[in-house]
């Protein structure tokens, strides 16, 4: 369908295909999927086809779940921001005192060697 326009002009109609909306999975969905491909009993193929999404979503959700699930066993409270610095802080210098100790080693041992 070619539509005149004021000029004289021929123009062809805009599509206005609308795109569709991402979908939004609930945590539990995304638990319940990750839980699934866990327990290895189907394959990503087949969870993705019955939950009807994308396999690379199941594996994502899948890896989310391994790399954030120490975080269950972990101490019940999260650490404030004062005793996480502590606790670097403290870190760090005994990483400072290790190496000062290493130095002096190797000093020691360059003069006996005579490097």
């Amino acid at each position: 369908m070619i539509l005149m326009v004021g000029s004289g002009e021929n123009r062809e109609p805009k599509n206005n295909k609308m795109k569709a909306k991402r979908k939004r999975h609930e945590p539990e969905f995304k638990a319940r999927v990750a839980l699934e491909a866990l327990k290895g009993e189907k394959t990503i193929q087949q969870i993705a086809k019955e939950y009807e999404i994308h396999p690379v979503q199941v594996s994502d959700w899948k890896k989310a779940m391994i790399e954030r699930m120490p975080e269950i066993f972990s101490s019940g409270r999260k650490k404030s921001p004062e005793e996480q610095y502590e606790r670097e802080k403290a870190q760090l210098h005994a990483k400072i005192g290790q190496q000062a100790v290493e130095i002096d080693f190797l000093t020691k041992k360059s003069k006996q060697l005579g490097l």
